[in-house]
């Protein structure tokens, strides 16, 4: 295990497991360093990783967790949860992976039998992590998430029948509620137009795949918009996966639960990656200091250095927020 110099304290401060996990697949973990550095675990913590996704966090807590910590994983994703028990085998602390949605996190974790600890006499976690992107490996996982895929378009992390997908969306909701999510959760300039040659196309050809979709959206902006940082149908397909799987609620209530399950002096670090999920966390952030309850650690976002964004370019929109409770 290398070291190598704090941003924040100049200290040395572990580093290897993100280097060694991108080798051995596509996944990187952004702000990896930053986070556990201002989670700042001790050996006998229970720590929990909300968003296992590609084990990246995971692997790295776990090799700062001593044989009286706990590690709890929670995703949506089965594929997730069967990486992390391979990846994750072997290591020091307890490990407890469990395939659930963060916003059941408050019931995850009672029934995993915790010690519990305080006055409410409730399951305490000392440090918890939520990274809300998606992995490499979701973006493989052929869901519809990748734009440029002919893959089903459905855009679910869980695999649970049933659910609602971007294709319903799509191919079955009003033009005027199409054009509200994809503004009000992409916010997205040309959403009425997108969302007026969604319905001319699928009254001819209903869309099926993420390419379609996406290039229907293509051809459907003005030329000037067809050239910039980004595609043009990103800010689209970011609405359809927000709406498909109510990330903004289980966001909430996930930060609600875990604020409730915390011990005093422990922290909730919250890595997101677009500016409606930032706003969010910031505003609860706010809130929970306001009311005496928390002291924000990071009075900014911490964002990733030039070396990180140039090796890893997903990582460039990334924004870390870190608060304690007191």
């Amino acid at each position: 295990m290398r070291t190598r110099r704090s941003r924040f304290s100049g200290n040395p401060v572990l580093s290897g497991p993100s280097e060694a996990y991108a080798k051995e697949g596509t996944h990187r973990s952004v702000l990896l360093h930053e986070a556990l550095e201002l989670l700042a675990l001790s050996p006998d913590d229970t720590v929990v990783d909300a968003t296992l996704g590609g084990a990246g966090h995971a692997l790295a807590m776990a090799k700062m967790l001593g044989k009286k910590g706990i590690l709890v994983g929670i995703d949506a994703d089965r594929d997730a949860i069967l990486r992390g028990k391979e990846l994750l085998a072997g290591a020091k602390p307890t490990v407890h992976l469990v395939e659930a949605n963060f916003r059941d996190l408050s019931a995850q974790l009672e029934k995993l039998g915790l010690p519990r600890r305080g006055k409410a006499g409730i399951t305490q976690v000392d440090k918890i992590l939520f990274d809300l992107g998606w992995s490499s490996f979701q973006l493989d996982a052929g869901r519809g998430f990748s734009l440029k895929a002919d893959e089903p378009l459905l855009m679910t992390y869980s695999k649970e029948p049933g659910a609602l997908t971007a294709q319903k969306i799509v191919n079955e909701w009003a033009e005027e509620s199409i054009a509200d999510v994809i503004f009000g959760w992409g916010e997205e300039r040309y959403s009425r137009r997108i969302a007026k040659c969604i319905v001319e196309r699928r009254a001819t050809k209903p869309f099926t795949t993420a390419r379609e979709l996406a290039e229907a959206i293509y051809g459907a902006v003005p030329p000037r918009y067809r050239f910039g940082r980004i595609h043009p149908a990103t800010r689209t397909f970011q609405a359809l996966r927000i709406a498909v799987n109510d990330e903004l609620g289980s966001i909430s209530q996930g930060l609600a639960d875990g604020w409730r399950h915390l011990a005093h002096d422990g922290r909730i670090a919250v890595i997101t990656f677009h500016s409606i999920e930032d706003r969010l966390v910031k505003q609860t952030f706010k809130q929970w200091e306001e009311a005496g309850e928390g002291k924000r650690i990071t009075r900014k976002p911490v964002v990733p250095t030039a070396e990180e964004t140039a090796s890893n370019p997903r990582a460039r929109s990334a924004k870390l927020r870190v608060i304690e409770k007191i």
